[in-house]
């Protein structure tokens, strides 16, 4: 039981971790596309 309890923790650390990366992704995309619009105009 200890284990499985031990191994639920590890997966959701993991995944909530990858949420934050992938966040932390689109923002720099998002703010690359926001500097190219303004070197544009």
């Amino acid at each position: 039981m200890q284990k499985i309890t031990v191994a639920i923790l590890i997966s959701t650390m993991v995944l909530l971790s990858a949420c934050n990366t992938v966040k932390g992704a689109g923002r720099d995309i998002e703010s690359v596309g926001k500097a190219g619009e303004k070197a544009i105009d």
